[in-house]
């Protein structure tokens, strides 16, 4: 695994890869949910995915990809 790091801004073409392979994820391997966290130069960052969008976040600010 690398430390995402290392070359600046991710390309049209990775960033069709990184949501492809999330798609794929989220069809596939997840379960209930999944809580993440990395590191970056800007502090640290959060990844929540889950199959139920928690009853207080507004659904219009989710983004469809």
């Amino acid at each position: 695994m690398t430390d995402g790091q290392g070359s600046g801004s991710l390309s049209d073409e990775e960033v069709a890869q990184m949501m492809d392979l999330l798609r794929r994820y989220c069809a596939h391997d997840l379960d209930l949910w999944e809580s993440l966290r990395t590191e970056t130069s800007h502090g640290p960052a959060y990844i929540y995915v889950t199959r139920l969008l928690p009853s207080w976040w507004d659904p219009s600010g989710v983004r469809e990809f």
